[in-house]
């Protein structure tokens, strides 16, 4: 048995908790293969749930190819909207907290705010639709929920922003990276430690909720520091998002107001650059 299971844990965020549990001595946490953990297998998930009994869920599996879903609608919803109805079905049956990730993407991005919890989520690509679906199928089967909406996540596993810019930078000598797509990077330790303190804290504090590191800024601005961190030599052009054209719309401006989770659970949240120089020194290390 469990307290604790994660789902999507072989994945950047589940690899995160595996550290920051074990850093905080939490040990009746699982991380079950992805086999035994996946989210569109009811059959599976009841499996696990008997064998855990799990007081808390964290949710970290989904479909994430934010282009390649605008060619697989199908697939992108079945993950993410019917594996998060799946999860929200059992943690009630069971008696279970689902904690669930979701993304900033689900706002339409085109009003320089910082957004709120309150504001309208309009998802301006198959990906932040399929999200926002999965949000939705929460709501309506289970109160006992935490949805977390994150944005831009990196860490030192998988693969994310930070560890590409490293390889191109090492192989070229000039990268163009676009400059109008604001919003704010989120160390996926961070945010682990984020869900854990929820849990540990014990409230029955309920809802959505917005996490990512402190402060704004662009696409350009998160590669220069990097290279600059680094000590990377590669001269970095701005471009507009008209210059590099992709199939899935991106919001302009995503950026999140973090009030409510910080005051709800006394958390402190770091800033950007910070955290991402404690990520450099890790992938130095």
């Amino acid at each position: 048995m469990s307290k604790i299971i994660v789902l999507g844990a072989s994945g950047q965020l589940g690899t995160c908790l595996k550290m920051v549990s074990t850093r905080r001595g939490i040990q009746d946490i699982a991380f079950p293969s992805e086999e035994q953990g996946n989210i569109l297998d009811e059959a599976a998930l009841e499996i696990l749930f008997n064998e855990h009994a799990p007081q808390y869920v964290i949710n970290c599996a989904a479909y994430t190819a934010v282009d390649k879903a605008e060619e697989e609608l199908a697939l992108a919803r079945r993950v993410n909207r019917d594996g998060a109805e799946n999860l929200a079905r059992l943690c009630k049956s069971h008696g279970a907290v689902l904690v669930h990730i979701s993304t900033d993407f689900v706002f339409q991005g085109d009003t320089p705010k910082l957004l709120t919890e309150e504001d309208e989520a309009l998802p301006i690509s198959v990906y932040g639709l399929t999200k926002l679906e999965g949000e939705q199928a929460i709501t309506d089967e289970l109160e006992a929920h935490y949805i977390l909406r994150t944005s831009w996540l990196y860490s030192e596993y998988g693969n994310n922003f930070v560890k590409t810019m490293l390889k191109l930078g090492a192989e070229r000598d000039e990268l163009s990276i676009i400059a109008d797509q604001v919003g704010a990077p989120t160390y996926a330790i961070d945010l682990a430690d984020a869900i854990l303190s929820i849990i540990e804290s014990g409230k029955s504090a309920y809802g959505i909720y917005h996490y990512s590191n402190e402060g704004t800024i662009s696409w350009y601005d998160f590669a220069r520091a990097i290279f600059d961190i680094s000590g990377t030599l590669v001269k970095v052009q701005p471009i507009t998002t008209a210059q590099y054209p992709t199939k899935a719309m991106r919001p302009a401006f995503s950026a999140m107001n973090k009030s409510k989770i910080r005051n709800t659970f006394a958390l402190e949240i770091p800033y950007w650059r910070d955290s991402l120089v404690r990520c450099m020194n890790v992938l130095k290390a």
